[in-house]
């Protein structure tokens, strides 16, 4: 059995990477050159953003992250503390000839399970996860939703076995109404028949506190809700808040476009990619790839695929201001985004 969870855009850490990409949009849509690397930390009326920025640009940091929390859903006020330095002169001698923001291994997964090659106990958890979203913004049905949210579910070759979803809720709407509504409209639109399943709406029987009021907030802290689920090995690099200069974020964005052309080009029914790199080096230390069947596809990689930072950014246009929108249901498996493209390879 596999099981994958997602949150919604009102989860604590969810908000923190919001709010950390929107600030990185800022900067780059002002300087395109931007260096950006910070962290956003919440908790219980206070917001603390620290971190590292060089940029010819200016924002307004604090203003722009009470537009992200209140543009969530959220209405209380926040207490905001900014500690932002430039970015250090040992790190930017390396990036500034063309290499790597920092080491670390990063990974790319496909697979043919679901038309979006993700898989598929993400791909639904995600999907739960918009539609909670989507009913509480257009539905007045459902005007009791508050934007905290978690879903997950759980598979068992190949078909669903567990859902949970827990949604932040008015004080004034009763478990019933809320298990009854949500079976109907969110989880059996997205699961199907939902013979057989077993469901846990809001387990703990009420979930009215959510947000910064209920929980503390971190960027980086679901690094499984952003990637694939849980289903392949993850580096440990987090991506939200940085500028693609740090291959945490592009490589991880290239692995991604790689392993899911393998598999579209029919080269892998699934395919993970690996690469690591040295800080202030442009060429990987390691790049490899591996079908399902244990097959090297490391050579197609290595011919198709330019994995040195500068070409990443250059493929793939990551000096566009278009991180925010990354920061909530996941990273990968949404057209939208261009590392999500499927080219002919030659």
């Amino acid at each position: 059995m596999k099981t994958a969870e997602s949150v919604t855009e009102g989860h604590p850490d969810k908000v923190c990477d919001q709010i950390a990409d929107a600030l990185l949009d800022e900067y780059l849509k002002r300087d395109p050159q931007s260096r950006v690397a910070l962290e956003v930390f919440g908790s219980h009326g206070m917001l603390m953003i620290g971190g590292e920025v060089t940029s010819q640009g200016e924002v307004d940091i604090e203003s722009m992250a009470k537009q992200v929390y209140r543009q969530i859903g959220y209405e209380d006020e926040l207490e905001v503390f900014v500690n932002i330095e430039l970015q250090s002169g040992d790190i930017a001698q390396g990036v500034d000839v063309g290499g790597a923001g920092d080491q670390g291994i990063m990974y790319g997964y496909a697979t043919a399970e679901t038309p979006s090659l993700m898989p598929a106990p993400i791909a639904l958890s995600h999907a739960l996860s918009l539609r909670l979203a989507d009913l509480r913004r257009h539905d007045p049905a459902f005007a009791w939703l508050r934007p905290d949210g978690k879903t997950q579910v759980t598979m068992d070759r190949g078909r669903v076995k567990t859902v949970v979803v827990s949604a932040q809720h008015a004080p004034d709407i009763g478990q019933d109404r809320i298990r009854s509504m949500l079976s109907e409209q969110v989880i059996a639109p997205v699961i199907g028949t939902l013979d057989g399943v077993e469901l846990h709406v809001n387990p703990t029987g009420r979930f009215v506190v959510g947000g910064f009021t209920a929980d503390t907030g971190l960027t980086g802290r679901k690094l499984m809700v952003d990637t694939y689920g849980g289903m392949i090995p993850h580096g440990g690099g987090a991506f939200s808040g940085k500028d693609s200069t740090k291959v945490d974020r592009s490589a991880a964005y290239m692995a991604r476009f790689a392993a899911k052309n393998l598999v579209a080009g029919g080269y892998a029914r699934k395919c993970m990619v690996s690469v690591a790199y040295a800080i202030g080096k442009a060429d990987p230390v390691m790049l490899t790839a591996r079908s399902e069947d244990g097959r090297d596809l490391s050579p197609l990689v290595q011919k198709y695929f330019d994995f040195r930072p500068n070409a990443i950014i250059e493929r793939l246009g990551l000096r566009r201001p278009i991180f925010r929108e990354t920061a909530a249901y996941g990273h990968f498996g949404r057209d939208r985004f261009p590392w999500e493209q499927i080219v002919e390879l030659k």
